[in-house]
C-alpha cells in the first residue's frame, strides 16, 4: 500500500451533508488552492476522505470535522517549508 500527500491540505471547507436548516452536518478538509475556485465555478473539490463536492459554506469555529478527514490530515507529515 503506498500513501500519497497532497499540498497544502491543511485548510478545510465543507460538504453537501445538509442538515434540514440547509447547515452543513459537517466540513471536510480539502486542498486549499480549490477552495476559492471551486466557490466561483462550482466546480467539485474532493476531500482527503475522498467525498466529492462543491464549495458552497465557510466553516465557523467550532463547526464539525468529518472525523475520516481528521484521521488523514493527522496522519501526513508537517509541511510548511
Amino acid at each position: 500500500m503506498s500513501t500519497m500527500t497532497l499540498p497544502e491540505t491543511d485548510t478545510r471547507t465543507e460538504t453537501t451533508d445538509q442538515t434540514s436548516d440547509d447547515r452543513p452536518d459537517m466540513f471536510h478538509y480539502v486542498q486549499k488552492d480549490k477552495i476559492a475556485e471551486s466557490a466561483v465555478t462550482g466546480t467539485h473539490v474532493v476531500a482527503l476522505c475522498g467525498e466529492v463536492f462543491p464549495v458552497t459554506k465557510s466553516p465557523k469555529p467550532g463547526s464539525p470535522v468529518c472525523p475520516d478527514c481528521k484521521e488523514v490530515f493527522n496522519s501526513l507529515p508537517p509541511g510548511g517549508e
